[in-house]
């Protein structure tokens, strides 16, 4: 019998948390052959994770006209941002943006903004922006992949992931290859799902995405004694989330251990106070 365990809320702390890490990906080196970085390697939103690569962007005295001062200021404004300044931050992205209206850094925290601002239509339009003004970079068209997966645009998102892979300077394939496995399990592309969750996990064997990803499908197609090995490996990576907890709760109620998956709930409450659902071990509440 499957658990009647159900999370329907995701934690509040976890969301900040999630939003903070976002906020250090977007890094930007002074040095004068300045290396572009916009990088979400902590960004979990519902099974999936954005994250990017650095990119050479040369001489700030060789970049096309604007680029570099337009750089600059997005990257004061990631510094006001990370302070808690919220209206400077944005002061200087639109400053960065009047000096190059084609910014995809630019574009790309804003759409962070937003996120923290919980507008994800507006980071959606932001995130596609980014896309539009850098198709050649696998972490602008994987961050636009997540959002419209995430927003149950899974069909939509398949090509910006496999335009992701296809960038020979994207250095994070396997974040990629979870994404897209993940995904491709929403849309029900069983082949797919397997062949890039099992990809991402030879490359990166502690993808936390793509471990979570294969226990819950494991569970789904009834392989619970697979989808505990999954879940047992995503348990012992920190950080722990409440959906880690809740998918092994599940686990262990189908495999018949009722008492582990009691013990799985009642950490999810303790660690995660604001997490609400229903299901064994706190008295169906």
């Amino acid at each position: 019998m499957r658990s009647a365990l159900t999370l329907r809320k995701a934690p509040a702390r976890g969301r900040v948390l999630r939003l903070l890490a976002l906020l250090t990906l977007i890094v930007f080196a002074t040095v004068a052959c300045n290396r572009l970085s916009f990088i979400r390697p902590k960004m979990d939103r519902k099974g999936f994770k954005q994250t990017a690569v650095e990119y050479d962007v040369g001489d700030r005295r060789k970049a096309p006209d604007g680029a570099a001062a337009a750089q600059g200021r997005v990257q004061s404004a990631q510094r006001y941002l990370e302070a808690g300044d919220r209206d400077k931050a944005r002061s200087e992205l639109k400053q960065a943006l009047q000096i190059d209206s084609k910014s995809a850094e630019a574009y790309s925290l804003m759409a962070v903004m937003a996120e923290m601002d919980g507008k994800r239509a507006e980071a959606g339009g932001y995130y596609r922006k980014a896309a539009e003004y850098a198709p050649d970079r696998g972490a602008a068209l994987n961050n636009y992949g997540v959002w419209l997966c995430d927003n149950n645009r899974a069909a939509e998102a398949m090509p910006y992931f496999d335009r992701t892979l296809a960038d020979p300077r994207y250095g994070s394939p396997a974040v990629a290859l979870a994404n897209s496995g993940a995904c491709a399990d929403k849309l029900g592309q069983n082949d797919r799902a397997d062949r890039d969750l099992r990809l991402a996990l030879s490359l990166d064997p502690k993808s936390t995405l793509a471990l979570s990803a294969m226990a819950k499908r494991q569970l789904r197609l009834g392989n619970a004694f697979e989808a505990r090995a999954f879940s047992e490996r995503r348990l012992a990576i920190e950080p722990i989330s409440a959906e880690a907890l809740m998918t092994a709760s599940q686990i262990e109620q189908k495999l018949g251990d009722t008492a582990a998956a009691a013990r799985y709930v009642q950490r999810m409450r303790a660690e995660f106070p604001d997490t609400q659902g229903s299901g064994i071990g706190d008295g169906g509440k």
